[in-house]
């Protein structure tokens, strides 16, 4: 017998529609606002038809707090008809006819059990959120239901989600609303006065935050009743909470590292006096916080983040969506009439995005990918998905699989594989709990394991041994986690390997089980506190770390901001190179390495792990055509240049550089690029006999040229003809033309030379430009129309030079002039 309380929810009336959907078409989609009664009365009302219910939330505090208020509903302790499973914590009975479960754990039920034994009605509640965890469970659902067990009834429930989208993937499932008793929420905007720079990462502008701190004390001293105050992570809400310090309320932090006494006082309200709630988004959906009528939202969420190509996975910070605003809103009014204070400017609103980032879209997908392999389908076409996860995620993905041996070349799951996937831990986690525990034992293994599974307080440092053993000795919330989580690994093992018999130090212990997670991680010293991960990724440290001194680290849990040129680690543990070899052996390559550096050829025999260069010698004998590549790499870096140019050889490529702009085929490109890419017509055998640099001096590029000339069209022999190097003036002299970079060739004479000329020269049909100099070879003028010169320009230079030169003849009309080479002393 229920309460009087459940029959005031207002989703009782949609009850019926619920029943005859899941009557008639075996699937359906509940649409309930906050408050409704949807994660706690539909389940007890379907069980009341005599169904067997298996619930899945997102969240472990969600999944305690919807078992705790249906057993409350129904005037029981948890255990009796209604109970939970999280992960470490197990509260159910054979009366159980409710059990609320995490979608982590559903997913382990399904790999071990497809059949689901014993369930008839399955609730994806909250599957809005779309995280990957209930995203995954929902297509295993489905194909559950197609292949093995028809009669099972699904539910997708959610306050605010994509009916439309949902309903086509449960195949054309009916969506049943039903009509929330919602009372009003008024919305202040209260952005901050000064400028907050927008977050990065997982940096927060400490402006926000005081901003926050200060909104609060608003929202205290304004309104009545308790207030929940919305925060991206558990750092922020330590911040927040030291900002308002002294306030007249008692200040609650809820997250999901909060000890589950915490968030239980936290819902089941407060006895006197008001409060405030520091939450993350765990507070957003599955839960009502009793006594709240205010919601203070900072605007930022968490969201997770794959560099695929580094390997690093981490969380970033990112304004919150206008769906997670509309339900951490609808917080305020679940029991009565509220006000929720956004700390941001109303015309921001619309710049938000509507719902937040599908996980399987921005996440790592390892997990993921272990779970469809195991489950059959290994690139996951063949899963009833609402967005198909990324080929390159993927791609990424089973790799890092293929590596730890989960699965075979054809990505089917092996053996292992489907072991590591029913373990409840990340792939990684679990080759390094498998494979470590013979190094160093099944209880120390499991212990780092559960230590690498959920990131220690910050306070424990970066130090992984260090904070291993703050964790045996703690008590705060987070130790009597990790003992719960070592106890349940160990309990994988079966006690099929007890401690080696030489137990190894804590460093080492940690050291070997961290690689094994992460042996793309693994970092070896460059000086400063800097480290290059075998992923080539580089990696710091803070200052007054500890590990700053280590020759070599596995690296744990590390983060790069998109504007950083190298990780800061978070979490290290110190490794001996053998380890890290031995962990990171698929990495390990030997390899001749034959390249242009610093101006020269360098050869060496490398062994390398990955980007990390583990030994080095130098090469007596490379390969002659490793020699070459690196020579051309040089020629292309540091230019022509390294050839020997003589000053004919410069003369004849400006002559062949002109013909090919003027006349183009058959007249080669002599272009940087252009001879780059011919370096087997014109350098051979040159270049294949050269060893370094000092041998590229030694090549007449001038001689080489000459391979490029024409010959087979029999033009070679019309070069001098075409593009002279000489031209033969009217005194008789012959001067060189300078071809150069313009469009004319230049030639460079005394005017005295060129007296009786009336038309310029040209050469290959372009008219030369002639620079005509004084006596003492300065220049003059410069023209390319001799007759207009001497008609115009003339005048004035004979004005200006000969009383400077009386010497040297200067007539009255230079173009019936002798030309002449001499003084007028020696006509």
């Amino acid at each position: 017998m229920m309460r009087a309380q459940a029959r005031d929810l207002p989703v009782r009336t949609a009850l019926p529609a619920l029943e005859r959907a899941l009557d008639t078409h075996g699937a359906a989609v509940l649409c309930a606002p906050p408050g409704t009664g949807k994660t706690t009365l539909v389940p007890l009302a379907l069980a009341e038809r005599g169904a067997r219910v298996l619930v899945a939330e997102p969240r472990r505090i969600a999944a305690r707090a919807a078992a705790r208020r249906m057993a409350w509903l129904l005037g029981e302790r948890v255990g009796g008809r209604v109970g939970f499973t999280v992960r470490g914590e197990r509260v159910v009975s054979d009366e159980t006819v409710v059990e609320v479960v995490t979608t982590g754990v559903l997913l382990q039920r399904l790999q071990r059990d497809q059949e689901l034994p014993g369930v008839d009605v399955m609730i994806l509640d909250e599957c809005h959120e779309r995280h990957l965890d209930a995203d995954t469970a929902a297509a295993f659902l489905l194909d559950v239901r197609a292949a093995l067990r028809p009669e099972l009834r699904l539910v997708a429930a959610s306050a605010t989600t994509d009916a439309e989208g949902w309903a086509r993937l449960l195949g054309g499932a009916p969506v049943v609303e039903a009509q929330g008793v919602a009372h009003p929420v008024e919305v202040v905007y209260a952005p901050a006065a000064g400028t907050v720079r927008p977050p990065r990462g997982m940096l927060v502008d400490p402006a926000l935050l005081a901003h926050v701190a200060s909104v609060v004390r608003r929202a205290l001293a304004e309104r009545s009743g308790d207030v929940l105050c919305f925060l991206p992570g558990v750092g922020e809400i330590a911040r927040v909470a030291g900002l308002l310090s002294g306030v007249d309320a008692d200040v609650l932090q809820v997250h999901g590292r909060a000890p589950a006494s915490v968030q239980d006082a936290v819902l089941a309200g407060a006895d006197r006096g008001r409060r405030v709630v520091l939450a993350t988004s765990v507070a957003e959906s599955s839960l009502t916080v009793p006594g709240v009528r205010v919601v203070v939202d900072s605007g930022l969420a968490r969201e997770p983040r794959m560099d695929h190509a580094r390997g690093l996975g981490s969380l970033t910070t990112v304004r919150a969506s206008r769906a997670a605003a509309r339900q951490r809103a609808g917080r305020a009014g679940r029991e009565a009439p509220g006000v929720v204070y956004r700390c941001w400017a109303q015309a921001e609103d619309a710049r938000l995005p509507r719902f937040p980032a599908p996980e399987i879209q921005v996440a790592d997908l390892t997990g993921f990918a272990l779970r469809a392999a195991a489950w059959g389908d290994p690139d996951a076409s063949g899963l009833a998905l609402l967005d198909a996860p990324p080929e390159g995620a993927m791609a990424a993905a089973r790799s890092v699989l293929g590596a730890i041996g989960a699965v075979d070349a054809a990505g089917r799951a092996t053996d292992r594989g489907v072991r590591m996937s029913r373990l409840g831990l990340h792939p990684r986690l679990a080759r390094a709990l498998l494979d470590g525990a013979p190094a160093v034992g099944a209880r120390r293994a499991a212990e780092v394991v559960a230590l690498l599974s959920e990131e220690p307080p910050r306070e424990y440092g970066d130090d992984l041994a260090a904070a291993w053993r703050a964790a045996r000795r703690g008590t705060d919330a987070y130790g009597a986690r990790w003992r719960q989580e070592a106890r349940r690994l160990a309990g994988h093992l079966d006690g099929a390997w007890g401690a080696p018999a030489a137990a190894p130090p804590d460093d080492a212990v940690v050291g070997t089980v961290t690689s094994l997670a992460y042996p793309e991680r693994v970092a070896r010293a460059r000086g400063e506190g800097a480290f290059l991960m075998a992923s080539g990724t580089g990696a710091e440290l803070g200052e007054g770390s500890r590990l700053r001194a280590a020759p070599w680290l596995a690296v744990a849990v590390a983060d790069r901001p998109s504007h950083a040129a190298s990780a800061r680690v978070r979490l290290a543990a110190v490794v001996d190179e053998e380890t890290a070899r031995a962990a990171a052996a698929h990495l390990l390559v030997a390899r001749e390495e034959v390249r242009w550096e610093d101006g020269d050829v360098v050869a060496r025999a490398v062994e390398r792990l990955g980007a990390i260069e583990a030994a080095v010698r130098p090469l007596r004998d490379p390969d002659p055509g490793l020699v070459r590549a690196a020579l051309l790499d040089g020629l292309r870096r540091d230019g022509l240049g390294l050839l020997r140019w003589s000053r004919g050889a410069q003369e004849l490529r400006q002559r062949l550089a002109f013909l090919h702009r003027v006349l183009g085929a058959p007249w080669p490109d002599v272009s940087d690029g252009a001879l780059l890419e011919r370096t087997e017509e014109w350098l051979e055998p040159e270049l294949s006999r050269a060893r370094r640099r000092a041998d590229l001096g030694r090549i007449d590029a001038g001689q080489a040229l000459q391979r490029l000339l024409p010959w087979a069209t029999g033009d070679a022999a019309r070069l001098d003809e075409l593009a002279p190097e000489r031209i033969e003036v009217p005194s008789g002299s012959r001067i060189r033309v300078e071809y150069g970079e313009g469009e004319q060739p230049v030639l460079a004479v005394k005017l005295q030379e060129m007296f009786g000329l009336a038309e310029t020269p040209s050469i290959a049909g372009v008219p030369v430009l002639v620079h005509l100099l004084s006596p003492a070879g300065r220049p003059a003028a410069v023209t390319a129309d001799l007759a207009s010169f001497w008609r115009d320009g003339y005048r004035a230079v004979r004005a200006e030079l000969r009383g400077r030169y009386p010497k040297h003849p200067w007539p009255e009309d230079p173009s019936a002039a002798q030309p002449t080479r001499r003084t007028n002393g020696h006509r």
